[in-house]
């Protein structure tokens, strides 16, 4: 009878005959990074796999499958909600980096991608076309995958959210099958279309890869605009920028919007080194549509300073595109028009820098004196904003001896998403180790700037904690979620029938429960 260490050899082999020995990675270095996350480290996998096509993915699901190895799906690391997190003992991580093929069809306006390529590497290929998708990418997009954004349903850069730009997929299934969703067999080079009876492509957005593996990725594409304007306002109040937030969203006009609260101002802007403040300047005037607008902003960037911006109690950025420079400029003047009801205009340093540099390295996964950091977000409509934030800053007073004990710390970013969705993420910043995601993903020279500490086990066993009971609180408001991965209650807030029908599609497209197990708890 085989040991279950001739099991894992024979496995290991099986892995290296498919995608090559130096695919296979069993180093204990590449296994402690590839178990940690953002947040925390989670189980060992067995190895770290590395496919090179479609088809190699394939055969590793129905090697995979008869061995009875579960496969877990990383795409580029940033995930905080135990996305990657192997749940059963002997699992093999997936990482796509070797897959970095993208097809442009201009003419039939799509773009279809491999499932290792990063936002960031689709915007430059576009940008040389002048082209770009709908959304087009997350604020991590310098490691964030297409195809994680779609798993995860990303939201940020442009309009809606990842799953909105997606015309139709390929996916591994568990069964080692692969299926093609929309007018996949129309004979094009790749599909068109993403309605062709029901929509198919929708069940694998936002899935957190529990459905299928993705191996081909097709968005919508189209012309990039000439020329951008943006805007910020210092809101005195919560509710004020809210409503701020909420009567631009309803206008249409802004391509991007997002807030911040006052301690993020201060900490992520206010704390920003010189370096990365002339990195910054140069960034805009590269970016801008003439040498004289950069030169402009860069001046007002300068005059403004980062102490005022930091100093705004909610501080609101938004940037609005056009076709030309008389349009961008015509928008943004409107959506100063009716942000300016509620809040004072400041310079719009930060949208400006953000639209420059959309993907800029991951420092901020530490916080600006080198603190651990936890986000966590809620979708709310727009009546449940208001009495969610008095709800959670009343429980912020609740735990303030404890929070101030361990010197754990909280900020607020916000976000409308279409017209109907008020993103409210808090977050956490505590005093504690870094671990081994940090150690790898944050710019050398900027770790070396920043203090260490010692391990802060009472103190991560307090975030943990009241991490629960703001999701609880998000719940009573009618919360719900973007980027489940492991972490929020998906199975708890849908009826029976909903369910059945989730768990139905995973029993037949992953008979053995090997593609991802415990995403979206099932």
């Amino acid at each position: 009878m085989a040991t279950a260490l001739t099991q894992e050899q024979d496995a290991l082999a099986g892995l290296a005959a498919i995608v090559g020995a130096d695919n296979v990675l069993t180093d204990p270095e590449s296994l402690e990074f590839y178990a940690t996350d953002v947040f925390r480290r989670h189980r060992l996998p067995l190895a770290i796999v590395r496919p090179g096509s479609a088809g190699e993915i394939a055969a590793i699901v129905r090697h995979a499958r008869r061995c009875a190895i579960p496969i877990v799906l990383r795409g580029g690391g940033a995930s905080y909600t135990d996305a990657y997190a192997q749940t059963r003992e002997g699992g093999i991580t997936l990482d796509f980096s070797r897959m970095k093929g993208i097809d442009v069809d201009e003419d039939n306006a799509l773009v279809s991608v491999e499932p290792g390529v990063t936002w960031a590497e689709l915007r430059e290929a576009l940008r040389a076309r002048g082209l770009k998708t709908r959304f087009w990418g997350s604020y991590s997009g310098l490691h964030s995958t297409v195809a994680g954004g779609v798993s995860m349903n990303a939201i940020s850069h442009g309009r809606g959210t990842a799953a909105d730009s997606v015309v139709s997929l390929a996916v591994v299934t568990g069964t080692g099958e692969t299926l093609s969703t929309g007018s996949a067999l129309s004979g094009l080079a790749m599909p068109f279309s993403r309605h062709y009876g029901p929509d198919l492509a929708g069940l694998f957005t936002g899935d957190c890869g529990a459905l299928g593996i993705k191996v081909r990725i097709t968005l919508a594409l189209e012309r990039a605009a000439a020329a951008h304007g943006t805007a910020s306002f210092d809101f005195a109040r919560f509710e004020d920028l809210h409503e701020a937030f909420r009567r631009v969203a309803a206008s249409g006009l802004a391509e991007e919007n997002f807030g911040l609260d006052e301690a993020l101002q201060q900490g992520q802007i206010g704390e920003a080194d010189l370096g990365d403040k002339l990195d910054m300047a140069g960034a805009v005037m590269k970016g801008s549509s003439s040498l004289a607008k950069g030169a402009k902003t860069v001046a007002k960037m300068a005059l403004a300073g980062s102490k005022g911006i930091a100093r705004a109690k909610f501080a609101g950025h938004f940037i609005a595109e056009g076709f030309d420079q008389g349009d961008a400029d015509r928008r943004i003047a409107e959506i100063r028009r009716i942000a300016g009801e509620f809040g004072k205009a400041i310079a719009p340093s930060v949208p400006e820098v953000v639209r420059a540099m959309p993907f800029a390295p991951l420092n901020n996964v530490i916080g600006p004196k080198g603190e651990r950091w936890l986000p966590m977000h809620a979708q709310l409509p727009h009546c449940a904003a208001r009495p969610f934030h008095a709800a959670l800053q009343a429980y912020w007073q609740s735990r303030r001896g404890e929070m101030d004990a361990h010197g754990i710390y909280t900020g607020g970013m916000f976000m409308a998403v279409g017209t109907s969705v008020f993103i409210y993420e808090p977050t956490f910043y505590w005093p504690d180790a870094r671990n081994a995601y940090h150690e790898r993903t944050v710019e050398p020279g900027h770790l070396a700037s920043l203090p260490t500490y010692q391990p802060a086990p009472e103190a991560e066993a307090l975030v943990v904690q009241m991490k629960r009971d703001v999701v609880a609180l998000m719940h009573e408001h009618g919360g719900v979620h973007y980027q489940i991965g492991r972490s929020y209650p998906y199975l708890e807030d849908h009826d029976p029938a909903h369910l059945a029908v989730v768990r139905a599609l995973k029993r037949e497209l992953d008979p053995d429960g090997i593609v991802n197990p415990g995403a979206l708890g099932l």
